[in-house]
């Protein structure tokens, strides 16, 4: 039996088989709620309400009765206002009858604002493709040559460097004689590797086109470049498409085991994807996507996996073995990529189970591998991957921070997006706050346009750091309820909180605040970073780091300072802590532009040394006490002086005396 489900404010409508989750019925309709955990009933961040009354729409009754009944995780994750306000989450409810369903705000996707940017790096054009004229002898009743022999014997003539074994892909001699004779037999034909020839276009046409594509967990950012000349003519991103289906790389493997065409939907999902920005892009350069002749993708092992219709089902199991490390170039067509049917994918190498490409793509950007100096290297998103060392050794490990920096998994967390709460500091005497919030130019006024609806990755880093600062929390993260603000209060569970917006200053109705549980959050994800790092250092042989360069979007925009307080890395000196934007997008664009560093990026995988840290004997001990701010032994010259000025660290200080 069908039931018709309507989403507002959306208005999006259409009929699902009864029994069904309203997270189902969303993903199927095109309506995107929050579900980071992936619909597993963990994370509370899909709330929904179900409206009663007659709608003309549904020519019906819409009634709470039309849904499954609460379930016990509901009753622990909604408050009971919200539950007698008919208040629940689209996981956990299944649809019984004809209903109408209202998102809020809190719950709806909104447009993340992503870093495409690098930083300014020279990059050499030396190209996989090239375009190479040619002029034809013309077909005659005494040259029974076919068109395709033609064409080889006009390449080789004229540029006697290519392979004398020339093949021209399938796809072009569909075209061919077509083509040749539209150029009265003066084409311009796109080799790959000077072996294959790609595409074919009639007349002179110097420039060719390429696209580096560096697919996060979260994000997508994608850049058009000019083949010849090794500009950037476009660049764009987009959410990644897969998030409805789990907001980390577990979720989706488990959505792709648990459905029986969860694998497919993935793969076709990010694949969409994929064509959408190619699309946008071409119409923003004013070109075809037919004259992109080549594609270099980046992204973790199992968005790897994926996106390659390969089970990445292995990837998240020990040993984590992936089905293939090696660099891989695959034909657009074989993927459904719409760029030049003949086109070249090309696939950077993988590192190990959990450290992908991407960190490939970070390493030929950055070249720690060419210095003297030890660097540590982190990019900070939903998997962390980690590097350390110098040219003569280089360590890399990846840890699950979770999605706790990026907003999920904290209650009023949310990704960068407009109404998002960027930046926070308090006054240490009052403790009353100033915040910036994403879409306006200032700190927070009463008057403002844009109100907050909740709090992204910056932000948390920031609020953290503060309250540790003022001591509202101290060096393990408990509430200090001694102070005395009407910010520092208990919930309706009595747990405490402190209060960052007010209502009135918010778009979603409701006070906006921190909890005991998000800053628990916080010291999961920052311990495992702190954790991955210190074990490399040790393995390596040393206790100090040259620099820190954060890559990825987090890492551009959160405070470092902030950072440091709460021990987000081993002390350094701020002034080496560098952020240097999308170093996985920068290093997509360079293996586009230069085939040589694709031979690079094999080597510096083959040569970098994964540790797996979780099965290190002191993992456990080191990770508890990264759990304390900034770390419960390990000294942080570099903002000592800070650290000297906190009310709970000097009292503890005295305790221990």
């Amino acid at each position: 039996m069908d039931c018709q489900v309507i989403f507002q404010p959306s208005g999006r409508r259409g009929t699902v088989k009864k029994g069904s989750s309203l997270l189902e019925a969303a993903r199927k309709l095109g309506v995107d709620i929050e579900s980071p955990c992936g619909g597993t009933n963990c994370c509370g961040k899909c709330k929904v309400k179900i409206d009663e009354g007659y709608v003309d729409e549904l020519s019906a009754e819409t009634h709470i009765s039309h849904v499954s009944q609460l379930t016990e995780n509901e009753k622990n994750m909604l408050q009971p206002q919200e539950i007698r306000e008919n208040y629940r989450l689209a996981c956990c409810t299944q649809i019984e009858g004809d209903i109408l369903v209202f998102v809020p705000e809190e719950s709806r996707s909104t447009q993340q604002v992503v870093l495409e940017t690098g930083k300014d790096r020279v990059l050499r054009v030396n190209p996989a493709v090239r375009n190479y004229f040619v002029e034809m002898i013309p077909a005659s009743l005494e040259d029974h040559r076919d068109d395709s022999e033609r064409l080889k014997a006009a390449l080789l003539d004229r540029y006697s460097h290519l392979d004398k074994e020339l093949s021209i892909d399938y796809t072009v001699l569909l075209s061919l004689p077509v083509i040749v004779r539209k150029g009265k037999w003066s084409v311009t034909a796109t080799l790959w590797k000077e072996q294959v020839v790609v595409a074919l276009e009639p007349g002179l046409v110097e420039a060719t086109y390429g696209v580096a594509v560096d697919v996060g967990t979260t994000t997508v950012a994608a850049y058009l470049c000019d083949l010849t000349t090794g500009k950037v003519l476009q660049q764009d991103s987009m959410m990644n498409p897969q998030i409805r289906y789990g907001e980390d790389v577990l979720s989706r493997i488990t959505y792709g085991m648990d459905d029986d065409n969860g694998l497919a939907i993935l793969h076709q999902t990010i694949i969409e994807g994929i064509n959408t920005l190619v699309t946008r892009l071409s119409k923003a350069a004013g070109i075809n996507v037919e004259q992109v002749a080549e594609m270099v993708l980046v992204f973790n092992t199992a968005m790897h996996h994926i996106a390659l219709n390969i089970n990445p089902c292995y990837v998240g199991r020990s040993p984590f073995a992936p089905a293939v490390r090696k660099s891989l170039d695959i034909k657009a067509r074989d993927l459904g990529i719409r760029i030049a049917a003949g086109g070249n994918i090309h696939c950077l190498p993988v590192e190990a189970g959990f450290v992908g490409p991407d960190n490939v793509a970070v390493l030929i950007a950055e070249e720690p591998h060419k210095q003297e100096k030890r660097r540590l290297l982190i990019d900070i998103g939903t998997n962390g991957e980690i590097d350390f060392g110098n040219k003569q050794r280089l360590l890399s490990t990846s840890c699950a921070t979770g999605p706790a920096l990026e907003g999920a998994q904290i209650k009023f967390g949310m990704r960068a997006a407009p109404g998002a709460i960027e930046k926070v500091r308090l006054d240490p005497v009052s403790l009353e706050p100033q915040y910036k919030v994403i879409g306006e130019a200032d700190w927070f006024q009463p008057s403002q346009t844009i109100k907050a609806k909740g709090i992204c990755g910056s932000g948390i880093i920031d609020i953290i750091a503060e309250m540790f600062k003022s001591g509202i929390i101290d060096p393990t993260g408990k509430f200090n309820m001694q102070q005395t603000s009407r910010r520092i209060r208990r919930d309706a569970n009595n747990k405490p909180e402190y209060v960052l917006a007010w209502s009135e200053e918010t778009s979603i109705g409701s006070d906006i605040t921190v909890t005991q549980g998000d800053v628990r959050e916080i010291q999961l994800a920052k311990a495992a970073l702190y954790t991955g790092a210190k074990i490399l250092m040790k393995k390596w042989g040393t206790d100090q780091v040259d620099s820190v360069t954060l890559a990825g979007a987090f890492g551009s925009y959160i405070n470092k300072e902030s950072a440091l307080v709460i021990g987000l890395f081993p002390d350094c000196n701020l002034d080496n802590v560098v952020a240097v934007g999308n170093a996985a997008g920068d290093g997509a664009k360079i293996a586009l532009l230069d085939k040589d560093k694709r031979v690079e990026a094999q080597e510096v995988a083959d040569f970098v040394q994964f540790v797996e840290t979780a099965v290190e004997p002191d993992f456990q001990p080191q990770f508890v006490q990264a759990m304390y701010f900034p770390h419960g032994k390990d000294t942080f010259p570099h903002v000592q002086h800070i650290l000297d000025t906190i009310p709970t660290v000097k009292r503890s200080k005295l305790e221990a005396l």
